[in-house]
């Protein structure tokens, strides 16, 4: 369990932008003080990915639903009641350009390498794109040397070649 202020929670200002069981979860999640990491491990999932669920941008199964149910205790007629094992609705959650500090600095990361990202994938991959479908994601802590704490991001995702027609 993990302290309150180290607890994800949920931005009020975008609850409008979310389905009706982000709230749900949140709570839940606060209650328990548990954190992405420890829910995660429990699914068998991934913490971003597990995020992503409770932020409606991924579909929990039918497994995810009845762990979540007893991980978080939520009844589970609630959750199946849910839009939880719906065809998301993504992209939605928040506005565009993002306002949210952190949120914002990823968004200017691809702002400022996002055509060099772009040259250098086509120059080691051919053309194509970066699957954000067949994809998965990784967010480590890492301190150096001096005590400096960075931020490691792994984006993973399956190279799709254009094809020719």
């Amino acid at each position: 369990m993990a302290p309150q202020s180290q607890l994800a929670t949920l931005d009020t200002t975008i609850l409008d932008r979310l389905p009706s069981y982000s709230q749900t979860l949140f709570a839940a999640k606060t209650s328990q003080g548990l954190t992405f990491e420890e829910i995660a491990k429990e699914l068998g999932r991934n913490e971003v990915a597990v995020a992503a669920i409770f932020y409606g941008q991924a579909q929990a199964s039918t497994e995810d639903v009845e762990k979540l149910s007893s991980i978080l205790k939520i009844p589970i007629n609630i959750l199946e009641a849910s839009s939880i094992t719906s065809f998301p609705n993504r992209g939605h959650s928040g506005p565009m350009p993002p306002v949210e500090p952190l949120i914002y600095r990823l968004y200017e990361i691809v702002q400022n390498y996002g055509y060099a990202f772009k040259a250098v994938l086509n120059e080691k991959f051919g053309d194509g794109i970066m699957s954000a479908i067949a994809f998965s994601s990784k967010v480590e802590k890492e301190v150096d040397s001096d005590g400096v704490t960075w931020v490691n991001i792994t984006l993973r995702g399956k190279w799709l070649p254009f094809t020719r027609f």
